[in-house]
């Protein structure tokens, strides 16, 4: 049974894993003011283009979104969000626990743009409803689509022009900025985003995300705000000697790109069996819509996520490659369902 549920079923890199045994016996300053994640630090830098941006490590995904968002927003001010916003559908409600309310857009991309953007605008108009002040996207959507240069140029200007924080959920953003088109890099983001943050859990690391800080206001005291949230680790190194690997040389987008790789080769033979997707992903995940015998058939020897019902005959399922698929079990999938639709057919 191979596992194409997710990109986090393997443990890391195995240069992570010798980086961290190599050096598991030196003495370290705790916190984050390491020199391994003072490396790391600026490795980012370099990439992102900018010394002045603060970059901060922290363990996962939602920790590091409800850590950002309570900091950049006052109590009464909120955040916009896709309503398959990552936010708003898989964190248990931790945004809005920190007091927050998330404004939900209807998307049928996963994306949103000004003129979504501008609904919720026009219908928050005093002080008697929550302020929206912060825009959330995440690259790739949640279903697998990526913004271009030119639409996050658009909404960069749109959110600075409406006084609103721009924030990244890069989870995947490796897969995102790796795809062909994107056009994107992450100096590209580092001036058209307030924040956001480079996904190490599913790109290769054991755990963490590093948080890029863009914008001078939202800085202030963000090591607080961490202290608070239980997000800042004694053993910050930990942390930062991944990324340091990640960074030091091209391994990250290395990994990204295979993951995008074994992603293409399942959408070219399921779309040449004469198959439809649910969306139109050029990164890591796919949403193929199969007939439910051949979903059947498949999950005999594959796992995955049944992500929607299409009709009474079909259902779109949920593909994840990840930087560890190997080819072969790629190559198996494509050889299994070749077989179970020919035997269908005589």
């Amino acid at each position: 049974m191979y596992s194409f549920r997710n990109d986090y079923s393997e443990g890391a890199h195995p240069r992570i894993l010798n980086a961290l045994a190599s050096t598991n016996l030196e003495q370290a300053d705790g916190y984050g003011e390491d020199s391994f994640s003072l490396e790391a630090t600026s490795l980012i830098r370099q990439q992102v283009g900018r010394a002045d941006i603060d970059i901060h490590f922290l363990a996962g995904g939602t920790q590091t979104n409800l850590t950002a968002l309570s900091a950049f927003l006052r109590p009464h001010e909120a955040a916009i969000a896709a309503c398959t916003g990552h936010v708003l559908v898989h964190e248990t409600g931790a945004i809005e626990a920190t007091g927050h309310k998330i404004l939900s857009l209807e998307t049928n991309d996963g994306k949103i743009g000004p003129a979504h953007i501008q609904t919720v605008l026009d219908s928050h108009t005093d002080e008697h409803m929550v302020k929206p002040r912060l825009v959330y996207i995440s690259n790739p959507t949640e279903i697998g689509t990526i913004y271009t240069r030119a639409e996050l140029e658009q909404l960069s200007e749109y959110c600075r022009h409406h006084d609103l924080y721009l924030y990244i959920d890069g989870a995947r953003l490796g897969s995102a900025l790796c795809a062909r088109e994107s056009g994107l890099g992450l100096a590209d983001l580092g001036r058209l985003a307030d924040s956001f943050y480079i996904g190490g859990t599913k790109g290769g690391a054991l755990l963490g995300e590093a948080l890029v800080i863009c914008t001078e206001s939202l800085k202030q005291d963000f090591r607080f705000h961490m202290k608070q949230k239980g997000a800042l680790l004694a053993k910050g190194r930990i942390l930062g000697l991944q990324f340091r690997e990640l960074f030091r040389d091209n391994l990250y987008f290395q990994l990204a790109e295979h993951a995008n790789d074994m992603a293409a080769m399942l959408r070219q033979a399921i779309q040449a069996a004469g198959f439809d997707f649910l969306t139109q992903s050029p990164t890591n995940q796919i949403f193929p819509i199969l007939p439910h015998w051949l979903i059947k058939k498949l999950q005999q020897k594959y796992a995955f996520y049944i992500w929607s019902v299409i009709d009474s005959e079909h259902s779109s399922i949920r593909l994840v490659t990840s930087w560890a698929t190997p080819i072969e079990a790629v190559q198996g999938f494509i050889a299994d369902m070749r077989q179970y639709l020919a035997e269908r057919t005589v």
